[in-house]
């Protein structure tokens, strides 16, 4: 049996002056670098645009950090930037011995979600490329990003669950001095980490193997959405808030904000089964709607 488990690691891997390389960011960059190779197999394994479906990965992963930023700053930690603007932006935060590089300390998934699907609106309509055809791609490689930044979290002691007794309890050293140190608790990132790499591993064998490329359209996107925020909504009950305001709320933030995905995840669902449409990578030019193929 665990008798709990010391979880000591230095966040910085390497520092040298005002530059320093975190696990988080390493963490990040790789989950991001492979899922882009992972969409770029399923483009060639389908034949699309590679030229085109490169410029949508660029695009895509500098949306999604701002979004990440920005849903951070405007859902949770609205009542410091609103007077820090120009912390928002730069990753430097104002003390009292001047400007000190920090990173940006503070990334909300909600927030990359929101402008994952506001960019992928906005690409689908100019360059005429299937709506439906880009949110379930997306769908099968996003799982493993997501559970990098997970393992990026528990790198960085953040976003640590609650006090428990159980034997895989996490110590979390880092955090000595404050409230959140020394007791056990849940390593609420490992569990989210864990459904991410599961959903992951669906999706990979949902495409290639049971129906070889063939989805539905919607059904990929849908189960995204519908397991990542369920698990989400429920693994916040052995949380520890992010931020004070959201002890007087009878839900936390990340679960309201969970919500409208699990229902938006319901109706793609709903919509595969129901439709069973087959969207392809490419928009017909000559009409303002997706190119399927209804089974009858």
């Amino acid at each position: 049996m665990l008798n709990y488990i010391i979880w000591d690691t230095d966040p910085i891997l390497f520092q040298t002056g005002a530059l320093r390389l975190g696990w988080y960011g390493i963490l990040l960059t790789s989950g991001f670098v492979l899922a882009c190779l992972i969409l770029q197999k399923i483009a060639k394994n389908e034949k699309a645009d590679m030229n085109l479906i490169d410029r949508f990965m660029g695009f895509t992963i500098l949306w999604t950090v701002v979004g990440l930023r920005l849903g951070h700053c405007l859902f949770y930690d609205w009542s410091y930037f609103k007077d820090h603007i120009l912390e928002i932006f730069i990753p430097f935060q104002e003390t009292s011995e001047g400007w000190e590089f920090i990173g940006y300390a503070g990334l909300a998934s909600h927030g990359g979600t929101i402008a994952i699907i506001l960019f992928v609106l906005y690409f689908s309509r100019k360059h005429h490329v299937s709506l439906i055809w880009l949110f379930d791609r997306l769908a099968i490689c996003i799982p493993l990003a997501a559970a990098f930044v997970r393992c990026g979290n528990l790198m960085n002691s953040e976003i640590i669950g609650t006090v428990t007794t159980l034997p895989w309890g996490f110590v979390f050293m880092q955090l000595e001095g404050t409230k959140d140190c020394c007791e056990p608790r849940h390593p609420s990132q490992i569990y989210e980490a864990l459904v991410y790499f599961s959903l992951f591993v669906y999706q990979m064998w949902y495409y290639f193997k049971k129906t070889k490329g063939h989805i539905p359209g919607g059904r990929s996107v849908g189960t995204l959405l519908v397991v990542i925020f369920t698990a989400r909504f429920f693994i916040e009950f052995i949380k520890e808030n992010q931020e004070a305001f959201e002890d007087q709320l009878v839900l936390n933030m990340g679960q309201y904000l969970s919500i409208p995905f699990i229902l938006l995840g319901i109706v793609c669902l709903y919509y595969s089964f129901a439709k069973k449409t087959y969207p392809t990578a490419i928009k017909s030019k000559d009409k303002d709607k997706d190119t399927t193929k209804e089974i009858q």
